[in-house]
């Protein structure tokens, strides 16, 4: 019995190692940090804009976040890749609706033109950014 009640000491603590290494993560990732203060002047720059809505505690966000991350490399200078913490920026939220997490919101000349409710495949962002180039 011992053994197990070490076991599952062990585990849990394994999983907060991981729930750590996760917040370390956000703060490493590539995307822009999108806030209510410099939404208007991202979204206005003249570059198409891809606008990841997400939250630490949200599960499909962290499926999604990678692939924005992808995003943010693979269309560096072309367009303008971005997360924002829908916990910390309720103007630009309540905007736009945001009700569900994650969305991400696509954007050209300033105004949204496609939109992705819940993790998809990689495949179906890189349509909808490759869309907003034409």
């Amino acid at each position: 019995m011992d053994s197990l009640l070490y076991h599952s000491k062990e585990l849990l603590l394994l999983d907060s190692q991981k729930k750590y290494d996760y917040k370390q993560e956000i703060n490493n990732s590539m995307a822009l940090e999108v806030t209510d203060s410099n939404f208007e002047e991202l979204v206005n720059s003249g570059k198409p804009m891809v606008l990841d809505f997400w939250a630490e505690w949200c599960g499909p966000c962290r499926m999604v976040g990678p692939i924005i991350d992808d995003l943010e490399k693979e269309y560096a200078g072309r367009v303008t890749v971005g997360k924002m913490d829908v916990d910390n920026n309720n103007d630009v939220v309540a905007q736009f609706g945001i009700r569900n997490i994650p969305t991400i919101l696509f954007f050209k000349d300033g105004k949204v033109v496609d939109k992705q409710v819940g993790a998809a495949q990689k495949a179906a962002f890189v349509e909808k950014v490759e869309a907003l180039l034409k």
